[in-house]
């Protein structure tokens, strides 16, 4: 649902341009155009897989309280693609073999990678 609303939210941007501005998060006051909005929740999405701000253990939030991804070098490094995530935590809940939508991860980090690249020349 997060890629459909992100797809969707990327082409009113093209549809309503620079001007067309709405708050997010609602009640903080900041006014984003549409792509920013679309920017923030991909950033949000990629975020429950890369490690934590300061996190130099390589834990992520999908991994929730399971330690073998971080701590063993067996499975260090390895990412498992969830039915579906906690809400509050990240964690991965459901079957953890999904290769289907939440394989869009994918696109969505190469996407938050060319977001915060510098143009180049």
């Amino acid at each position: 649902m997060n890629y459909l609303l992100m797809e969707s939210l990327e082409r009113y941007h093209h549809f309503y341009g620079e001007d067309f501005k709405i708050e997010c998060p609602t009640g903080s006051g900041n006014f984003m155009t549409l792509q920013a909005v679309a920017r923030e929740i991909n950033r949000r999405v990629c975020a429950i897989f890369l490690p934590a701000d300061g996190n130099t253990s390589g834990r992520a939030a999908w991994q929730g309280a399971a330690k073998v991804f971080s701590d063993d070098p067996n499975w260090r490094g390895l990412t498992w693609f969830h039915e579906y995530f906690h809400g509050d935590t990240g964690r991965g809940c459901g079957a953890s073999h999904q290769t289907g939508w939440t394989a869009l991860i994918a696109r969505c980090l190469r996407d938050l990678e060319e977001t915060n690249s510098p143009p180049t020349s």
